[in-house]
């Protein structure tokens, strides 16, 4: 029994430097955005997805795509456009001929999100028709088409990045699919040195290039490790009356009464549970702590509180909801 203890301490501490590994290679590309680049890995170990939302220019896309690099698994990029078609996701059925019998049949073609990381690069440049095209394999794990059901490789992650619903040209996503993404991370503008570092490092001859540290086999192993690290029931019972008092119409709490029109669900409380976690096991922990919680409260109530019309007038946010509900 102590020799099992001792091993799964080894293949926990290997995997964790191999985390680590990871922030380093992505660090040769992407200067700063370090908070953004945690809350990126904390989706990964949870097995979810993430809403990466910035104005042009920020390097979202180039965020992804270097994760991508740093990680063994296949990886797709689609770039979404008002002409986008449900098909050219998912994919489509094409007639062929069999040569030697001569008869016609279907067949199915898969489209882009048949990969493990598939980068949906602007999501809200389509219409919301495309968009619900990644419900079922972003809730199920599957595609349908054609009556017949189609596993996706797991592990499966759909990063998607989007400007800001103020920018001309864009369609709000739908609040059933903004639910289903796990995190929902804000990338700001860099402090005045790292743009100075950003500009040294993009315009010169010399480009860094991420090294493969990771694999999906490892993905895979930490994601059932993280389901495995424990919490306090008293923190779940924090989790669960923090989630409910999002809700005006059940709440006591008259902040959220007055400025919130619609409160979280359930899968909000999975969500900072399950990262919570993520950020433990991230940390080498094998247990969460509240300082967990409050760090991930905010990337998962982001997009499941809804404030109201005055709200938004007095340029309240879902982020001060929260932040009124951790401290009170």
């Amino acid at each position: 029994m102590e020799q099992e203890l001792v091993k799964a301490e080894q293949e926990l501490n290997e995997l964790v430097a191999k985390l680590g590994a990871l922030k380093k290679e992505i660090a040769k590309v992407i200067v700063g955005q370090e908070e953004a680049v945690d809350q990126l890995l904390i989706t990964f170990l949870a097995g979810g997805h993430a809403l990466l939302e910035g104005v042009p220019g920020l390097a979202k896309t180039l965020m992804i795509r270097t994760l991508s690099q740093a990680i063994d698994l296949d990886f797709n990029r689609i770039q979404f456009t008002p002409d986008l078609m449900p098909s050219d996701i998912v994919g489509t059925e094409i007639l062929e001929e069999d040569h030697t019998t001569g008869k016609k049949f279907f067949k199915f073609n898969r489209g882009p999100i048949f990969s493990n990381i598939v980068l949906a690069d602007e999501i809200n440049r389509t219409p919301p028709k495309t968009q619900a095209a990644l419900l079922e394999a972003m809730q199920e794990f599957e595609v349908t088409y054609g009556g017949n059901t189609y596993p996706l490789d797991k592990p499966f992650l759909i990063l998607a990045t989007q400007n800001p619903i103020e920018q001309s040209g864009t369609f709000p996503l739908p609040e059933a699919q903004l639910d289903r993404f796990l995190l929902y991370i804000r990338i700001g503008y860099p402090s005045e040195s790292e743009e100075s570092d950003i500009l040294k490092s993009t315009t010169g001859s010399k480009k860094e290039k991420p090294a493969c540290v990771i694999d999906g086999k490892d993905i895979v192993r930490l994601q059932s490790l993280v389901r495995q690290v424990p919490i306090s029931d008293d923190l779940v019972d924090f989790v669960n009356k923090m989630v409910r008092s999002t809700r005006p119409e059940t709440t006591q709490n008259e902040y959220v009464r007055e400025w919130v029109s619609w409160g979280a669900g359930p899968r909000a409380g999975q969500a900072i549970i399950l990262t919570a976690k993520a950020r433990a096991l991230q940390q080498g922990r094998l247990g969460v702590t509240k300082a967990d919680i409050e760090h991930v409260a905010y990337p998962v109530l982001r997009h499941r509180i809804l404030v109201n019309f005055k709200a938004e007038a007095e340029e309240i946010t879902s982020d001060d909801v929260t932040k009124h509900l951790l401290s009170s």
